[in-house]
């Protein structure tokens, strides 16, 4: 059974060992009270809204979620009567045709029984990652999102995501964005709670006012 961001003792393991390891995580998690995260519980819908989501802003991304729940009376199809429904109605939300092709390739890989999501709470996160990584339009970055905000795994650290290069970058005192040599030391030192420590430089972003709840 592998620990979650949902425990309260793992949150409290992962900041002492964070404050113990690093002198930045720990002025840091002195500053801020701990980043809220409520985890998402139907995968399903989870990978739909990361591939919906894909490089527009969250409220054009939110927009084209409603007008597609919308063609089912509010909720999400599922993947059978997804790949019923008419390519160009589903279009008409402003899922965009790659868009589309990544949906439908979902639904096809869990109506065949090729993706089973229920097993992806016993899986350990690089194969998670693998799996994902074999649907068209899911890379190494939207695999570690619902590592994180779905299945609440502690110790993932996404080395392409900007917002924690830009974060690293400042706290650190760093010349230019890290690099993965740095990443990948940095990570070492953050393990087995670097989802923790990804956390707090995201909340570092946000200001004395931001949050995550």
């Amino acid at each position: 059974m592998h620990e979650t961001l949902s425990n309260k003792r793992a949150w409290e393991r992962g900041m002492a060992h964070l404050k113990r390891r690093d002198k930045v995580l720990a002025s840091l998690i002195a500053k801020y009270d701990p980043p809220m995260v409520t985890l998402r519980k139907n995968y399903y819908e989870s990978i739909i809204e990361a591939i919906i989501y894909q490089q527009i802003s969250g409220k054009a991304g939110a927009a084209i979620m409603k007008r597609f729940k919308t063609l089912y009376n509010g909720r999400l199809p599922n993947p059978k009567r997804f790949l019923e429904t008419d390519e160009k109605l589903v279009r008409s939300s402003g899922v965009s045709p790659q868009k589309y092709t990544y949906l439908k390739d979902l639904c096809m890989r869990i109506e065949n029984g090729e993706l089973e999501l229920k097993k992806f709470e016993a899986m350990d996160d690089e194969d998670v990652i693998s799996e994902l990584d074999d649907v068209r339009g899911i890379g190494r970055w939207t695999s570690e999102m619902f590592l994180i905000f779905t299945l609440g795994r502690i110790d993932v650290v996404p080395n392409d995501d900007l917002g924690i290069k830009k974060a690293i970058k400042r706290e650190y005192k760093l010349r230019e964005l890290p690099g993965k040599e740095k990443f990948t030391k940095l990570s070492k030192v953050w393990s087995p709670y670097g989802t923790i420590a990804s956390l707090y430089l995201w909340r570092s972003l946000d200001g004395e006012n931001g949050g995550w709840a």
